[in-house]
């Protein structure tokens, strides 16, 4: 059964748009241990994604993906060249994990953060909840209404 996940980037980035037109990329450049270990440990191919843009005015879910790939070590962490470089990382401690995921559904509006906030059932959501994860999981239900906001159906 796949599980659901909420997926932050800043749209100046990296926006739903960009994920559109490449199609699949890798989820790099998390560095937060939380983030991390769900990248490690608990994405799998055939997660649900909600693409939220963050840093926005306003943030909001953007659209859906699905994860391609399973965590692998992140080939920014050891690249001196990027602003992900983690000196600390190596082959046999890589440190950081990324996923790839690919392009489902760009939502005709965003589903923003206020809308989230004022929908029955969300409540417990963490990214309504001030969570400052990059990667948080969503539950079926949540995921659910999120979707139907997103395609312009009531939430119920």
């Amino acid at each position: 059964m796949p599980r659901n996940w909420l997926m932050k980037s800043e749209p100046e980035v990296y926006s739903i748009h960009d994920l559109r037109r490449d199609g699949r990329t890798g989820w790099e450049g998390v560095r937060n241990y939380q983030a991390r270990n769900f990248l490690r440990d608990d994405v799998r191919p055939g997660d649900r994604v909600l693409f939220y843009h963050s840093n926005a005015s306003p943030p909001g879910v953007a659209g859906l993906a699905r994860v391609a790939r399973a965590g692998y070590p992140d080939p920014t962490a050891r690249d001196p060249d990027s602003e992900y470089y983690d000196p600390k990382a190596s082959e046999a401690d890589p440190r950081w994990f990324t996923v790839d995921i690919e392009f489902q559904e760009a939502f005709p509006a965003l589903v923003s953060l206020g809308d989230l906030r004022a929908t029955p059932g969300l409540e417990k959501m963490l990214v309504i909840n001030k969570s400052r994860l990059s990667v948080q999981p969503v539950t079926d239900a949540e995921y659910d209404i999120v979707v139907r906001l997103g395609r312009g159906a009531a939430p119920g």
